[in-house]
């Protein structure tokens, strides 16, 4: 918990709250008209819905999920639909 979560890819913040059930905490980058990346159970969130933010930039703090396990919730969705994230992710 208080780890920084650093978006994966540049894009504008479309969703940063927590009204979505089971998400905790939630921002939503939009990063093309196909791709979106979601990162959920954060405990304080560092951005805002309409902005701007670069590969890297600290966009939240982790957080815990319901069951009180930390750890952050991440999604890759293409043209809405989930994906392995490990497809898009660059390779070490």
């Amino acid at each position: 918990a208080g780890t920084a979560v650093r978006a994966a890819a540049g894009g504008t913040i479309v969703y940063a709250g927590g009204n979505l059930r089971g998400y905790g905490k939630l921002v939503i980058i939009k990063h093309d008209d196909a791709f979106l990346s979601a990162y959920g159970n954060n405990e304080a969130l560092r951005v805002k819905e309409g902005e701007q933010v670069d590969q890297g930039d600290v966009i939240a703090l982790v957080g815990a999920n319901d069951a009180k396990v930390e750890m952050l919730h991440f999604e890759i969705r293409h043209e809405g639909r989930p994906e392995d994230p490990l497809r898009h992710l660059p390779k070490r």
